[in-house]
């Protein structure tokens, strides 16, 4: 399991451009129009996204807290 990189294309800015300005984090936006362009879904915990209709990687969320009181803890 991997990641591989997903430029950033025309059509990308074009929906990034077109988008609600629900959150004011040009890359995040950009991460939310290539999600929406491609089919994608994102992992994030940043609550903002979840105000686009893209998909959002659920239990990220509780990953993220996971892993933040395990740091706490040490």
């Amino acid at each position: 399991m991997g990641f591989d990189p997903l430029p950033v294309q025309l059509p990308h800015a074009i929906a990034a451009g077109r988008l609600p300005r629900h959150h004011d984090d040009p890359f995040d936006r950009m991460l939310i129009a290539q999600a929406l362009t491609d089919g994608l879904t994102l992992a994030t915990i940043d609550g903002a996204m979840a105000r686009y209709d893209v998909p959002v990687l659920a239990d990220c969320r509780a990953i993220a807290l996971q892993n933040s009181a395990r740091r706490r803890a040490r």
